[in-house]
């Protein structure tokens, strides 16, 4: 750490910070924007500081401004970097977030995909992406329904690949350890089948059942991830924090990893219709790609 005398104090003092000056705030918002296509509104000042404040705690750095001078002089690939993007990007999330989304999965998708592979018509393979997975809650939560739902599950080829920017997220992704909060909404039945109980906390793991189907990896959804495309992409409650811009160059990786036929899944709420006007809209977080028509028989 370059000059770590002029930097670093007591981590008591680092209680009396108030906020961000709206100065800092939004140079803040351009390092952050730079990195992740984020935005961050002067609504979010607080939110901001809170978050900061962690960081300072954790690093010792005496203010908000000397950790951004800190910050501004750290390599890409710097270990502060993936703390620091980790504390702003990250989000409350749980396992069965926004129940039609996957009533729609187990009763519609899965029988049809099942169906096809019954009659031929597709092999017994899913790659399915959970982008900007957080720590896992979306990915183990498909990974529930593909075993609750796909009959003879065992015989499919499954790949269920979770990617976030933050490391911190990914790392305990991996781990596959939620607690009461974020298992609230899971079936009685699933949480017998998929997940093991700690005796002594109100923790549970996820059963190697579930983590035998799924990968994660790091990733910025603002570059292009490069893999085989996908039949099934979970875009969800991200976009909203990215401007005009960002969501045409993150839209644009996503597209590309969809298979013609595959589908893609939004949040509700996310306003991103105007920009996916090439894909069929089945509702209003559900759009699929067209299948290129063949060319038509040359007659002789």
């Amino acid at each position: 750490m370059k000059d770590s005398a002029n930097l670093i104090v007591p981590i008591s003092a680092i209680g009396n910070l108030e906020q961000v000056t709206d100065s800092q705030l939004a140079r803040y918002a351009e390092l952050i924007y730079h990195k992740t296509g984020i935005r961050i509104s002067p609504q979010k000042k607080m939110l901001l500081s809170n978050r900061l404040r962690r960081r300072l705690r954790e690093t010792g750095i005496r203010d908000f401004e000397a950790y951004y001078q800190h910050l501004r002089g750290l390599p890409p690939g710097d270990p502060e970097w993936n703390a620091f993007l980790q504390e702003i990007t990250t989000h409350e999330t749980y396992l069965f977030r926004d129940e039609a989304q996957w009533q729609w999965f187990q009763r519609d998708y899965l029988p049809q995909v099942a169906a096809e592979a019954q009659s031929g018509r597709r092999p017994r393979s899913l790659r399915i992406w959970s982008a900007a997975c957080s720590t896992g809650d979306e990915v183990y939560t498909i990974a529930c329904c593909l075993a609750g739902s796909l009959p003879n599950y065992q015989q499919w080829n499954i790949m269920i690949l979770g990617t976030d920017i933050g490391a911190g997220a990914i790392a305990q992704a991996q781990a596959g350890v939620f607690g009461e909060r974020a298992m609230r909404l899971v079936p009685e039945e699933y949480r017998r089948r998929f997940f093991v109980k700690a005796k002594d906390a109100a923790i549970w793991q996820v059963a190697p059942v579930l983590k035998q189907m799924v990968s994660f990896r790091q990733h910025n959804l603002l570059e292009p991830l490069r893999v085989p495309p996908f039949d099934l992409v979970f875009l969800k409650n991200v976009l909203i924090y990215f401007d005009l811009a960002s969501k045409k160059r993150v839209l644009e990786h996503v597209r590309a990893l969809i298979k013609p036929g595959g589908m893609l899944i939004t949040g509700a709420a996310e306003g991103v219709s105007e920009l996916l006007r090439d894909l069929e809209r089945l509702n209003p977080w559900l759009y699929r790609r067209p299948v290129p028509a063949r060319p038509a028989e040359v007659r002789r």
